[in-house]
């Protein structure tokens, strides 16, 4: 494991900030930048989940994400400079029952610096609000997060209430976070999942492409 990831997974502040700069002075990708902390956001994540860690880790490893995004967000932008028209509408929320939006925060920024025009609904959200925002923001591409097990249920239940209202054949749903894979994404009816927020950067333009 990396010695930048390794410090993000023990919340050392000083020593995730210093490297940081060391490796944006070393024009680092930062896209391979962000791979890591997602890589280490998740491994923070696991030790929540097997109350190694509890509620203040999980602030600090937000605040440490915070100040990492403050100083890469502007290196992908640049990266991406010149391509101002937006790719396509993502409409991005975690599902009711979990507040987790570490994953979220950075699909978001992700999806935000390679050319989609993004609305965030934010954590624990019911079904009926996913719904109203598809009727009124008109998203091609809408992608629910839990990181929770619980969250299955609820992800299941916003699909089933988008298909009820007769929206499903209009959109391309994505999920993620925690341990999803193939059979959730059987289980509560979406597309496909991104184990990644670079893997969901591709499957937005993938569907918006076709």
């Amino acid at each position: 494991m990396s010695n930048f990831k390794n410090e993000i997974i023990e919340l050392n502040e000083d020593t995730v900030l210093k490297l940081l700069e060391e490796k944006i002075a070393n024009n680092e990708n930062p896209l391979m930048i962000m791979e890591e902390v997602k890589g280490a956001m998740k491994i923070i994540g696991d030790k929540f989940e097997n109350k190694e860690y509890f509620l203040p880790d999980l602030i600090m490893s937000g605040e440490i994400l915070r100040q990492i995004m403050e100083k890469v967000e502007p290196l992908l932008k640049e990266s991406k400079k010149g391509e101002t028209e937006k790719r396509g509408k993502v409409l991005l929320g975690t599902v009711e029952g979990d507040i987790h939006d570490i994953g979220k925060d950075i699909v978001k920024f992700m999806l935000d610096t390679n050319g989609f025009e993004v609305l965030d609904l934010g954590v624990d959200i019911p079904a009926h609000v996913f719904v109203e925002n598809i009727m009124e923001f008109k998203p091609d591409v809408l992608a629910l997060s839990g990181f929770l097990t619980l969250a299955y249920d609820s992800m299941k239940e916003t699909i089933q209430k988008i298909k009820n209202e007769g929206l499903r054949d209009s959109i391309k749903i994505m999920i993620g976070g925690g341990t999803v894979d193939e059979n959730i994404v059987e289980y509560v009816g979406a597309d496909a999942f991104g184990d990644s927020a670079v893997e969901a950067v591709k499957l937005a333009n993938k569907w918006i492409e076709v």
